[in-house]
């Protein structure tokens, strides 16, 4: 199973690094890849009931690499770390099949609770530059997490969330790229375009009321009812947006220990 994992890591950053040029360049080059093979074997280690030897391959794989990734998570096959540096992936972090991790991620826990505390991220995951996971949350198959999003919810499959906490687009249906960064929509300007045109309808609705109430203060009959259009679809985008408030509460950023 060690060998199948390790040519899956090879075929998934063939089909995806377009800087890629051989199979020697990766055994030689990649610290992502590195990590992984490292980590694979720390992994066997800890499940042995060998955990001081495990944690040892695991911060010399760190000071080779840049990248800490604790024995105890568990990582599918064909994922590949792009660059690497400043990953860190927690003691009961899971990660799916053919996933994508880029520079200065973390899956990370929120508090000192024992048992599953960092994500679970099923197949097809993409993990943007400098996105930050956290919790025992659960993202959803062929998810897009753009760079520098930080996610603190359970997001479903297919989706696309950024920002800060981040919010989620969906897109069922429609197949990612995982290497178009430049795709990612602009959820706040489209939000806060919305709330403009809302608020020039309102302004409106109100100047056709006060027209209405001259017209009735005057005595003369009204042209038309005084009433506006419904916005309901762009409220409710609004809403969808703005999402349920966060449970403050839940959240308690102390760090674990060396898992993140």
């Amino acid at each position: 199973m060690l060998l199948r994992a390790i040519r899956a890591d090879l075929a998934i950053i063939k089909e995806r690094d377009p800087a890629c040029r051989g199979t020697l360049e990766i055994l030689l080059c990649y610290p992502g890849f590195h990590a992984l093979v490292l980590h694979r074997l720390s992994h066997r280690l800890w499940h042995l009931r060998l955990p001081l030897p495990a944690r040892l391959l695991s911060q010399l794989s760190r000071g080779l690499t840049g990248v800490e990734i604790h024995p105890g998570a568990r990582i599918g096959e064909g994922v590949f770390i792009d660059h690497g540096m400043g990953v860190v992936i927690g003691e009961t972090s899971v990660i799916g099949n053919n996933c994508l991790l880029y520079q200065g991620v973390t899956l990370g826990g929120t508090g000192k609770q024992h048992g599953k505390r960092h994500p679970t991220l099923l197949d097809n995951v993409v993990v943007g530059a400098g996105a930050k996971v956290l919790g025992a949350i659960t993202v959803g198959s062929n998810t897009r997490i753009g760079a520098g999003s930080v996610l603190l919810r359970d997001v479903g499959p297919d989706s696309t969330v950024v920002g800060i906490p981040g919010r989620v687009i969906h897109q069922s249906g429609v197949r990612i790229d995982p290497l178009a960064h430049s795709a990612l929509p602009d959820a706040e300007a489209r939000v806060i375009r919305n709330l403009m045109e809302r608020i020039d309808s309102l302004e409106n609705d109100l100047a056709r009321t006060q027209a209405c109430l001259r017209e009735v203060a005057a005595g003369r009959p009204l042209a038309e009812p005084c009433r506006g259009e419904s916005q309901s679809l762009k409220d409710r985008e609004i809403l969808e947006f703005l999402g349920p408030p966060l449970e403050t509460a839940d959240f308690r950023p102390e760090s674990d220990g060396h898992d993140a």
